[in-house]
C-alpha cells in the first residue's frame, strides 16, 4: 500500500514509522521542510533504539527508512491508496487539509484523521466523500502503544470502518470501534481526570509529585496524570477540554484556570522544557 501521512510532528512521524516498518510505502507531507527533516531524524532515532534492543536489524531499519518519501504539499503526492492526517489539533486547519486531500486523492481512497477530539462528522462534511472519512486515533508514542481508536462519523460506511479496523490490525495495533461524540472514549475519560489533578494543584490539595504518586501506586497507573499531561502537551489538553466543554455543554469539562494560565505562559510540558515538571533539553 502507498500511504500518505499529513504532518511530520510527534504523531505524524510515529504513524509514518509504523506504516514503513510494516512494509508500506509512505509519503510524509508537511509544509515545513525543517519539520520533515526533524521527523525523519526522530524515526531514525526511534528505530536505532530498537536495533540496540535487538528488536530489528540495521538492514530492516534502512529498508523502512527507504520506504519514506517527503513532500511539502499534498499535490506533490501521486498514486496514494490511503491517507491519514496528523496535523495540529485545530478544527480550521483540519477542515482545510481535508478539502485539499479530497481534491488531491484518487476517488475511493479512505481519508483518515488522527484527531483526538474533533468531530469526524464535521471533518467529513468538508469533503465530497463523507462515507470514506474516518477517525484513526493512534496513541502516543505511536510505535509503542497498542491502541487505535477507530471513530465512525455520521456518514462513515461499514466498508470503510471494516477496512480501517483490518489495516490497524495489520499494523500490529489493537483497533477499538467507537462512535463520533466529543472526546470519543479515550479523552472523554482521560481529560477530566487530568483536569481534576490540575485543580488539586491549583487548590493546594497536594504537590504534583504527590498527586502522581497517589495515582501510580494507588491506582496502578503507569504514570501520573500530571506527568502524562506534560507528555501530551498542556496546550493539547486545553484544546481537548474546550472541545468537550463546548460539545457536551457540561461544566464538569470546564478547563482548570491554572491550565489556561500555564498555556498562556508557554509552559506546555516536555516540548517546551517546563510544565508541571522541568525537563532538561
Amino acid at each position: 500500500m502507498k500511504a500518505v501521512v499529513v504532518g511530520a510532528g510527534t504523531m505524524g512521524n510515529g504513524i509514518a514509522q509504523v506504516f514503513a516498518t510494516s512494509g508500506h510505502e509512505v509519503a510524509m507531507v508537511d509544509v515545513s521542510a525543517a519539520a520533515l527533516e526533524r521527523g525523519l531524524g526522530t524515526i531514525r532515532a526511534s528505530l536505532g533504539r530498537l536495533v540496540k534492543k535487538g528488536s530489528i536489524t540495521p538492514e530492516a531499519v534502512e529498508a523502512a527508512v527507504g520506504r519514506i518519501r517527503v513532500a511539502t504539499t499534498i499535490g506533490d503526492v501521486h498514486g496514494a491508496e490511503f491517507a491519514i492526517e496528523a496535523a495540529t489539533e485545530s478544527p480550521a486547519l483540519k477542515f482545510q487539509l481535508f478539502q485539499q486531500l479530497d481534491a488531491a486523492m484518487p476517488a475511493g481512497v479512505v481519508l483518515a484523521t488522527n484527531t483526538s477530539s474533533i468531530s469526524i462528522t464535521e471533518i467529513a462534511a468538508k469533503t465530497k466523500r463523507p462515507e470514506l472519512v474516518i477517525g484513526m486515533h493512534f496513541m502516543n508514542p505511536v510505535p509503542v502503544m497498542q491502541l487505535v481508536e477507530v471513530i465512525r462519523g455520521h456518514a462513515t460506511s461499514d466498508a470503510t470502518t471494516r477496512s480501517v479496523m483490518e489495516l490497524a490490525s495489520a499494523l500490529g495495533k489493537t483497533p477499538v470501534e467507537v462512535n463520533d461524540y466529543p472526546g470519543f472514549v479515550s479523552n472523554r475519560v482521560l481529560m477530566p481526570m487530568i483536569n481534576e489533578a490540575i485543580f488539586c494543584v491549583m487548590e493546594g490539595v497536594a504537590a504534583p509529585e504527590a498527586i502522581d504518586t497517589v495515582m501510580r501506586l494507588g491506582m496502578a497507573h503507569p504514570m501520573g496524570p500530571l506527568t502524562l499531561a506534560d507528555l501530551i502537551g498542556l496546550d493539547t489538553c486545553l484544546a481537548i477540554l474546550e472541545v468537550l466543554h463546548r460539545g457536551l455543554g457540561d461544566d464538569k469539562y470546564r478547563p482548570c484556570p491554572l491550565l489556561r494560565r500555564m498555556v498562556a505562559a508557554g509552559q506546555l510540558g516536555r516540548k517546551t522544557g517546563k510544565g508541571f515538571y522541568s525537563y532538561q533539553p
